[in-house]
């Protein structure tokens, strides 16, 4: 069998037999998740230095870098980044 490639996944949400909208959640997660990383390897901040800037238990910090992000919402990824020193912005546009 073939495997198929993805460009979205919100595509792979849907093969999945997932709403599109989880796939479309776990994009915003990954995207906000990788410029956190960006930030805090710039920075060479510790997960400690980033928990006491965000008020993000170190824990929750050092999940997040390593990649888990069933437990973390949206919200805590924006908190993380404005602590950081970056803006979120949302861009709407109409579906394919």
């Amino acid at each position: 069998m073939k495997a198929k490639k993805y460009t979205n996944l919100s595509d792979l949400a849907e093969d999945l037999g997932l709403s599109p909208y989880w796939g479309l959640v776990a994009e915003m997660k990954a995207n906000l998740t990788a410029e956190i990383i960006k930030v805090v390897k710039k920075k060479e901040l510790t997960h400690k230095e980033v928990s006491e800037l965000s008020g993000v238990p170190r824990s929750a910090i050092t999940g997040i870098i390593n990649g888990s992000l069933q437990k973390v919402s949206l919200d805590r990824l924006v908190r993380i980044l404005a602590s950081l020193g970056k803006k979120v912005e949302v861009k709407v546009k109409k579906a394919a």
